[in-house]
C-alpha cells in the first residue's frame, strides 16, 4: 500500500456526519449505495485520511452480499450473511451512514437478539474469480446443505446429524412438538412413531461440533 501522500495525514478516528458514532480502523459501518433503492453497502474501515483541506477519506475492503457473488444466494445463505471480498477501494466519509457488527459464524449462532446491525461472515471471497475461502464447510441433513442458521433443524438420537424438518416430511410446527426424533435411516419400521412433545432444536455450535459431520 502507498504511503501517506504530502499534505494528506492518516486520522486516527472519524465521527459519521449527524451522529455521535465514531469509526476506527478495522470498524465495519454501512455506506450509501449510489442507487437509493439498494440497501446500504458493507465495508470494513482499513485506514481513515485527510488532505489539507480536511477531506477525509476512507480505505474501506468492502464486503459482498450472496446475491452480488457470482455464483448468487443459495439456499444455504443466511438472510445477514456476508462475504468478505479481496476487493478494496477508497471513498469519502461522508458515505458513511452507520456503524454496524460483523462477528464469525460461531458468534453470530449464540446471539439470542439479532439486531438490524448484526451481519455474520463465515467466508472470504474473490471478486474476479467468484472463489470461496474455505472452499469446503460440514453439511448436514439427506439434503447434504450446509448449515442456514435462520433454518430450524432437529438432531435425531441415532446418528447425531441434523435435519430440516421438511425434508423429513414435517411441518415446523410438528419438529416444534418433538420429544424423540429417530431419522429414517435410523428408525426401524417398528418404530416409525414419533411422540409429540418438546424437544431442543437448532442448537448452538459447540453441540453441533460433537455432531457426524461430513465434508463437502
Amino acid at each position: 500500500m502507498a504511503k501517506t501522500k504530502p499534505g494528506k495525514k492518516d486520522l486516527d478516528s472519524y465521527t459519521i456526519k449527524g451522529t455521535n458514532k465514531v469509526v476506527r480502523p478495522g470498524d465495519c459501518v454501512l455506506m450509501r449505495p449510489s442507487d437509493s433503492d439498494k440497501p446500504p453497502y458493507v465495508a470494513r474501515v482499513e485506514k481513515i485520511e485527510a488532505d489539507h483541506r480536511n477531506n477525509v477519506k476512507v480505505r474501506v475492503r468492502w464486503y459482498y452480499r450472496p446475491e452480488e457473488s457470482i455464483g448468487g444466494r443459495r439456499q444455504f445463505h443466511g438472510a445477514k450473511e456476508l462475504f468478505l471480498s479481496d476487493h478494496y477501494d477508497v471513498q469519502s466519509a461522508h458515505t458513511i451512514e452507520g456503524k454496524c457488527i460483523v462477528h464469525s459464524f460461531k458468534n453470530y449462532t449464540k446471539l439470542e437478539n439479532v439486531g438490524a446491525e448484526d451481519y455474520f461472515c463465515r467466508f472470504e471471497y474473490k471478486a474476479a474469480t467468484g472463489g470461496f475461502t474455505p472452499d469446503r464447510v460440514a453439511v448436514y441433513c439427506k439434503c447434504e446443505m450446509p448449515y442456514n442458521p435462520d433454518d430450524l433443524m432437529v438432531q435425531c438420537e441415532g446418528c447425531k446429524d441434523w435435519f430440516h424438518p421438511s425434508c423429513m416430511g414435517m411441518t415446523i410446527e410438528e419438529a416444534k412438538k418433538l420429544d424423540h426424533f429417530l431419522c429414517s435411516d435410523c428408525s426401524s419400521d417398528d418404530d416409525a412413531k414419533r411422540s409429540l412433545n418438546a424437544f431442543p432444536v437448532s442448537p448452538s455450535v459447540e453441540a453441533k461440533v460433537e455432531t457426524k459431520r461430513r465434508k463437502r
